[in-house]
């Protein structure tokens, strides 16, 4: 995200790739008729090294005739130029808006060639204004791609997320090169009875021109892409991923495996594409459809779980081997490559990593009044360390621990959720196996206690709609903004049990949920667990007699 044109320059000249970086996201998509409860999920894992994560709040206005929108880039705040503003904005929280339309993406980056320097429009103003402007889902892919064409487009490739209560989309889109302002883009219709994602890779290959209803797609898509000397082919099998942003290794192996991962788990059969997703087939490999039918449907929290997700129980998984330490983690240190020897290696790349700055799982109703039925679960950390709060989409007050100017990237606040989350976080990394449980186990609590509330919380909220509406939403509002300050209050207390319970790398022994004391009423003496027996193993047979006590019998 942030100085993401940079990287993807720099990645593409070091490695000959499409441009993926480790500053990259996830997104996941539920139709509403493969969820439990006939919710429209999206989510976004928004990673980025760097990336202080917050909650904005742009609130519905009426705008005089020609009044200007100025355009400040989402990542590097480069001030861009100057849009006309529309007539009427609608209420957004974060990346959802009133109407309960919300918008994700991950970016390819594609051919760098088609970047243009030019356009005023970036990927983040984008997403922003289209929400503002937007009711359904068709209307905002309707509002993104003309802006585009009018004011030109200067990221590069994106696949967006367009989602509302009745509909998901996915919307790809890459620019023309500095000569020409506009873009070429595909928009396909998730089935509601299917699952999709994607993560930095064009998901996009082949499709049907001739369903008006369920594709939509620009005029000149193909016929660009021959100009451009990228397709030469019959139209029916264009493929805009392969024309757009064809895959190397690092497109599969760091993107389509995430992808993979979370089909993996609700799809049967996804060994066929395992050497897809592998990157390492010495032949082309059939890709992976765009959607597929779970073998069973999802609930928020079965999507929750998917957001955090390292390859557990994969041929990826991230703790098979000596590169996970001691403490048996499946995080990595950065950089995604590195050499030695002068022979390049890599680290895996899975869904839920440590530089998340923030991560939100949208649930869209049609059954619920749009103030009530639309939520954005949302976490200011790695997905898997943070419990997700609920922010409903009638919010008008963006809590002070989620809010832009409580801190920032280079100042500390105890109010922040950032800061504290990345505060437990940080301290649970370096000894995972050890004092993950532990996080799990309150992340889970908590996180329940708020999926529990729900139902009473919008059976309340709908009493008070039915005779009052302002009331609904102000109650709602209320409850968004306390649970988000309980989960900081209960973070906080829980970062101060951690550095107890663990201290000086021991384990402060515990009874009936107290710290264990003896009968003169001192706290028991810590254990000192030593090394797990996987790693004495790799101890002992690196290092042979080195460390072997002497004269044992």
């Amino acid at each position: 995200m942030k100085i993401k044109k940079i990287f993807l320059l720099l990645t593409a000249l070091l490695t000959g790739s499409n441009a993926i970086t480790t500053d990259a996201c996830t997104n996941l998509i539920v139709g509403k008729n493969a969820s439990t409860d006939g919710s429209v999920i999206v989510t976004y894992n928004a990673d980025n090294f760097g990336l202080y994560g917050f909650l904005r709040r742009y609130p519905a206005a009426k705008h005089p005739k020609g009044t200007k929108r100025d355009i400040y880039d989402g990542d590097t705040n480069h001030y861009w130029g100057q849009i006309d503003e529309a007539p009427e904005t609608y209420s957004v929280i974060g990346n959802i808006n009133e109407f309960q339309v919300s918008i994700c993406e991950t970016t390819f980056g594609g051919r760098l060639e088609l970047v243009n320097p030019n356009g005023i429009i970036d990927y983040v103003s984008l997403m922003s204004i289209a929400l503002q402007r937007s009711k359904t889902a068709r209307e905002a892919i309707e509002v993104m791609t003309s802006l585009t064409d009018k004011y030109g487009y200067n990221s590069e490739g994106e696949t967006f997320t367009v989602a509302d209560k009745n509909e998901a989309w996915i919307l790809e889109m890459i620019g023309k090169g500095p000569k020409e302002k506009g873009t070429v883009w595909v928009a396909v219709r998730i089935p509601d009875d299917c699952i999709c994602a994607h993560a930095n890779q064009s998901r996009i290959h082949q499709f049907d021109r001739k369903d008006k209803q369920n594709v939509m797609y620009a005029k000149d898509v193909i016929t660009f892409a021959r100009k451009k000397g990228y397709f030469n082919g019959k139209d029916e099998d264009f493929s805009f991923a392969d024309a757009y942003c064809p895959a190397g290794f690092s497109e599969l192996r760091f993107c389509e495996a995430r992808v993979w991962s979370f089909f993996n788990k609700w799809v049967d059969g996804m060994d066929k594409y395992l050497a897809y997703a592998s990157g390492t087939s010495q032949k082309k490999e059939e890709p992976m459809p765009l959607f597929f039918k779970p073998k069973k449907k999802l609930s928020v929290h079965d999507v929750m779980m998917s957001m955090r997700d390292h390859y557990e129980g994969t041929p990826f998984d991230m703790t098979s081997d000596i590169s996970c330490g001691e403490y048996e983690s499946p995080y990595r240190t950065t950089p995604l490559t590195w050499e030695y020897n002068g022979k390049q290696y890599f680290n895996e790349r899975p869904i839920a990593t440590q530089q998340t700055g923030f991560t939100l799982v949208a649930q869209l109703r049609s059954y619920l009044p749009d103030a009530i039925g639309g939520i954005e679960w949302f976490g200011n950390d790695d997905a898997n360390m943070v419990a997700y709060t609920p922010i409903y989409c009638s919010t008008t007050d963006v809590p002070t621990c989620y809010a832009e100017g409580t801190a920032s990237d280079t100042t500390f606040s105890w109010k922040s959720a950032f800061w504290v989350c990345n505060w437990v976080s940080n301290m649970v990394y370096p000894r995972y196996s050890q004092m993950f449980p532990s996080l799990e186990s309150k992340r889970n609590e908590l996180e329940a206690s708020y999926l529990t509330q729900q139902k009473a919380v919008e059976q309340k909220a709908l009493e008070l709609w039915n005779s009052d509406q302002q009331a609904a939403k102000k109650y709602l509002n209320e409850y968004s903004n306390r649970t988000a300050e309980d989960m900081l209050n209960t973070w906080k207390t829980f970062g101060e049990y951690l550095i107890m319970k663990y201290n000086d790398q021991t384990v402060k022994p515990e009874k009936n949920g107290k710290f264990e004391r003896t009968k003169d009423g001192l706290a028991v003496p810590p254990q000192r667990t030593g090394f797990p027996q996987s790693f004495r193993k790799v101890i002992v047979e690196q290092t042979k007699d080195r460390y072997l006590v002497p004269n044992q019998k």
